[in-house]
C-alpha cells in the first residue's frame, strides 16, 4: 500500500497535521495504536485540566467556541473537543493499528504495522514527548514494602492505602497538582523538589498565559535563543487550571501542610538522603518569576495598557521551614514518580537518532531525509507543546514538507518517473484504506 505521507500518532499533534497536509493537497494516512486521542483518554487523572486557559484550546480550523472562554477544559472536556474537531474534517485516521518500525529506503520509507505494510515518500512522527514517564534510577533502589506509581498511573487519591504517608517526587505541574489533591483528601504528603519554575495563576487581573502570549513570549523560536537543548528541558510551570484563579506553588503546598524536601539523591535501605540545594533552586525560581513579571510591567506601560489592568502585585517570595537532609521511608507506603517524561521512537529508524532517545532535527525537521516530528517541547517555538502551539507548528512543517515532496517527484521525473497506475493519490489512498480495513474485519 502507497501513500505519500504515514502519519504516526493520532493525538492534538496528528490530527493538526493531518488537517494542514489536507490542505496543501498531501495524501497522507494517519495511524494510532488505540483510540483517537487516546492518551487523553486512558492516560489522564480523574480530577486534571488543561494548563492553558480555553480561549486558547485552538486546532488548525477549530477553536473553543463555549461560554467560558476564561475557564480550564477537564480531561473530559478535552476528549469531546478533540472529537469535534475530527467529525469536523474526518481525517483518514486508521484506529488499533500499532507501527512495528519505520525503515529509510532507496525510495521512501517502509512502514511495518500489525495490519499491513506501507510505504510513503514522508513519516511525520506525532507521538509526542510524554510517551515515557521518566523514572530516577534511585527508583531501582527504593524499599521493596513501597508502592511506586509513575504520574502517568495515577488517578485519584482513593487508589492509596491512608495507612502510610505519600511522597511526591517532583514539583513541576504534575507534581504540585497531585500532592495539592492528595493532601486535600487527608493523606500525609511530602513532596520532593528539583528544579522549577514558579508564576503565579494571575497577574494584574489576567491570566499567566494571557500575558505570555501578549508580549511574544510563548512565539520565541528555537533558533532564537542561546541554548534550545536547556530550552526544551525546562520544567512545566507550577500552576493549575482552575475557575477561582488561585495560585499553587510551593508556599501553598506548605502552608497547607505538605512537606517540603530536596531532590532524593540516594537511598540506603529505609534512608534516602535529600539534596541540601533546595534553597538556592527556591531563589532561583523566585528570581526567575521576578523577572517576568518585570518583563510584563514594562510590556503595560510601553503600550498604554495600565488604566486596563490591574495595579503591580509583588508575590511573596518562597518561604520554607527546615529542610531535611534525610527522609526515613519507613513512614511512606506509596511514592508517585511525577519527575517528567520522554518520547520513545523504538520502532523508529535508528539512523535518525544522534544519541539514545534524540532523534536529531532542526525545528521538526529531522536529519533523516522525509521525516518529521510535531508535539514536542519548545520544538519550533515555546508554545510547541501546547495545543495551539500545534497548529501553528504544523501549517510550517507542511509546507516544508510539501517543498520536499515536490522535490521528490522532480527527482523521480528526471530518473524516468515511475509506472502509475492513473488513480490520483487520494484514489490510492481510499484503496489501501479498505485493503486494511477488510484485513482489520477477516481478523475480527
Amino acid at each position: 500500500m502507497r501513500v505519500s505521507v504515514v502519519v504516526v500518532g493520532g493525538g492534538p499533534a496528528g490530527l493538526a497535521m493531518s488537517h494542514r497536509l489536507t490542505d496543501v493537497g498531501i495524501d497522507h494516512v494517519v495511524l494510532e495504536r488505540g483510540e483517537v486521542v487516546n492518551s487523553w483518554r486512558r492516560e489522564r487523572w480523574d480530577s486534571l485540566r488543561l494548563l492553558t486557559p480555553n480561549w486558547m484550546t485552538q486546532l488548525p480550523g477549530h477553536g473553543y467556541d463555549g461560554d467560558n472562554p476564561n475557564g480550564f477544559m477537564t480531561a473530559a472536556e478535552a476528549v469531546a473537543f478533540f472529537d469535534g474537531y475530527r467529525r469536523r474534517f474526518d481525517p483518514p485516521v486508521l484506529t488499533h493499528v500499532t507501527v512495528r518500525s519505520v525503515r529509510r529506503t532507496a525510495d521512501g520509507f517502509d512502514v511495518v504495522t500489525d495490519a499491513g505494510h506501507w510505504q510513503c515518500d514522508a513519516v511525520v512522527a506525532a507521538t509526542g514527548a510524554s510517551s515515557q514517564p521518566r523514572v530516577p534510577a534511585v527508583g531501582a533502589d527504593w524499599p521493596r514494602g513501597i508502592e511506586q506509581v509513575t504520574a502517568l498511573e495515577y488517578r485519584r487519591p482513593s487508589q492509596f492505602d491512608r495507612a502510610g504517608e505519600v511522597l511526591v517526587v517532583g514539583a513541576s505541574a504534575s507534581g504540585v497538582q497531585i500532592a495539592d489533591e492528595l493532601r486535600r483528601s487527608g493523606h500525609d504528603v511530602t513532596i520532593a523538589v528539583g528544579e522549577h519554575i514558579r508564576v503565579p495563576r494571575t497577574y494584574r487581573g489576567r491570566d499567566i498565559y494571557w500575558w505570555m502570549d501578549a508580549i511574544g513570549q510563548l512565539d520565541e523560536r528555537y533558533d532564537e535563543v542561546d541554548d534550545i537543548d536547556r530550552a526544551r528541558r525546562h520544567a512545566s510551570v507550577q500552576v493549575v487550571g482552575n475557575d477561582d484563579g488561585h495560585d499553587l506553588d510551593l508556599n501553598s503546598l506548605h502552608h497547607g501542610g505538605v512537606r517540603v524536601i530536596g531532590r532524593v539523591m540516594a537511598v540506603a535501605g529505609d534512608k534516602a538522603q535529600c539534596s541540601g540545594g533546595l534553597a538556592s533552586l527556591v531563589a532561583n525560581a523566585d528570581l526567575k518569576q521576578a523577572r517576568l513579571l518585570r518583563r510584563i510591567d514594562d510590556f503595560v506601560s510601553a503600550s498604554g495598557l495600565d488604566s486596563d489592568v490591574g495595579p503591580v502585585t509583588v508575590p511573596a517570595p518562597t518561604r520554607l521551614d527546615h529542610v531535611a537532609t534525610e527522609l526515613d521511608l519507613a513512614r511512606f507506603s506509596t511514592v508517585v514518580w511525577a519527575t517528567g517524561y520522554r518520547p520513545t521512537y523504538d520502532w523508529l529508524d535508528p539512523a535518525a537518532f544522534g544519541r539514545p532517545h534524540k532523534v536529531v532535527h532542526d525545528g521538526g525537521v529531522a536529519r533523516l531525509p522525509g521525516l518529521y516530528l510535531m508535539g514536542l517541547p519548545f520544538m519550533r517555538r515555546r508554545r510547541s507543546n501546547l495545543i495551539g502551539g500545534m497548529r501553528l507548528d504544523a501549517a510550517d512543517l507542511a509546507g516544508h514538507l510539501r517543498g520536499f515532496l515536490d522535490d521528490v517527484a522532480r527527482t523521480r521525473t528526471t530518473r524516468g518517473g515511475m509506472a502509475g497506475s492513473g488513480r490520483t493519490g487520494q484514489q490510492r489512498l481510499a484503496g489501501a484504506m479498505d485493503d486494511v480495513l477488510d484485513g482489520t474485519r477477516s481478523a475480527d
